[in-house]
């Protein structure tokens, strides 16, 4: 716990059999509460390591999705009443040390959301990153800062932190169940009037770290344009869409 605040981490995982251990060994478990794995029915031995290491584990019986897999981590992080939770990908892309730091700024009252940023600090080419993947991170994140309005150093990150108000608020179960389920949770949350924060992170490229192709990235920048379109349109009242709406579907804890 930080300042009394319960906090999660959550895992959605797909053949990190390689990598979990590793990923959970570098887990703050002094401030973190609980640790909740969902496996999108991998192939390896993911499922069995999770379990070995007492990680509450939860098993979708087909593939769902990479967004999917976060819906079933958001709701059952709820479920145990978290107040603070951070979703953290097991394949040791991303530090679990700035666990620490992401919830600080939540718990703090500061801000309502943290996101893992690669692009601060100037680190992300020497880390790895695709020159490509770059390029298209900052055509993206500029493109999203000038029609949303914000002023983002980036969209694209797989690390972030959420509060549970803005995990019961935002219509998380209207987004896709693909990968532009992140972007659509982070246009959501700004949305909605909360408040975003950033914190620099390196991020690891190597065989065993989770990447989309070229192909599958340009269906995901094509599905971010149509998010920023859709909160623009939305912001001026010239159009509706579930993601942006009180009464879309959302996350309901269980009593």
């Amino acid at each position: 716990m930080l300042n009394g605040k319960k906090i999660a981490v959550i895992m959605p995982a797909y053949n990190a059999e390689k990598t979990l251990e590793k990923t959970y060994s570098e887990i703050p478990k002094d401030i973190v509460d609980e640790i909740i794995l969902t496996d999108d029915a991998s192939q390896d031995r993911t499922v069995e390591i999770s379990k070995r290491l007492n990680i509450k584990t939860f098993v979708h019986d087909q593939n769902k999705g990479y967004g999917a897999n976060q819906k079933t981590c958001y709701q059952e992080a709820l479920n145990l009443n978290s107040d603070i939770v951070i979703m953290l990908h097991p394949d040791y892309q991303y530090t679990p040390k700035l666990i620490i730091a992401m919830a600080s700024m939540i718990a703090s009252g500061l801000v309502d959301s943290v996101i893992a940023s690669r692009i601060l600090g100037n680190q992300a080419i020497s880390g790895g990153m695709p020159v490509y993947k770059y390029i298209s991170n900052r055509f993206l994140t500029l493109t999203e800062n000038l029609i949303i309005g914000q002023k983002l150093s980036e969209y694209h990150t797989g690390y972030r932190a959420f509060s549970r108000k803005v995990l019961e608020t935002i219509p998380i179960l209207e987004n896709s169940d693909d990968f532009v389920f992140d972007n659509q949770m982070l246009t959501q949350t700004m949305y909605f009037g909360f408040q975003v924060g950033e914190v620099s992170c390196p991020a690891k490229y190597f065989d065993e770290a989770s990447s989309i192709n070229f192909s599958r990235s340009v269906e995901y920048g094509l599905g971010v344009l149509g998010t920023a379109a859709q909160y623009f349109l939305c912001k001026k009242g010239l159009s509706k869409n579930p993601i942006f709406q009180t009464n879309g579907k959302k996350l309901t804890p269980a009593p």
